[in-house]
């Protein structure tokens, strides 16, 4: 049976991630209180933002960027897009 967490991003009752994301005090915070589902969506805005931003990940100041942007992103009030961020548009197929 799988874990189940009151998510406090998305502000309900969902499955848990399997494994701390990380070690120490904040992995053991989003284990805790995030669901799987809320991660994959850091995830995936953490993508956006190491592209966006040019990161390279294993700098410091990048790191400590994105440290800062997933606490808001998961527990505050979000994260500020990047200036001029265009969502790409879902392919379009053709029959």
């Amino acid at each position: 049976m799988a874990r189940k967490v009151k998510c406090v991003k998305l502000g309900i009752e969902a499955e848990g991630l399997d494994n701390l994301p990380f070690p120490g005090p904040e992995g053991q915070k989003i284990y805790d209180h995030i669901s799987k589902q809320a991660w994959q969506e850091w995830l995936n805005v953490q993508t956006m933002l190491i592209n966006e931003h040019r990161l390279t990940v294993f700098e410091p100041e990048a790191k400590a960027f994105l440290a800062r942007e997933r606490t808001k992103f998961l527990f505050g009030e979000g994260i500020d897009m990047p200036e001029g961020y265009q969502p790409p548009e879902a392919e379009q197929y053709r029959t």
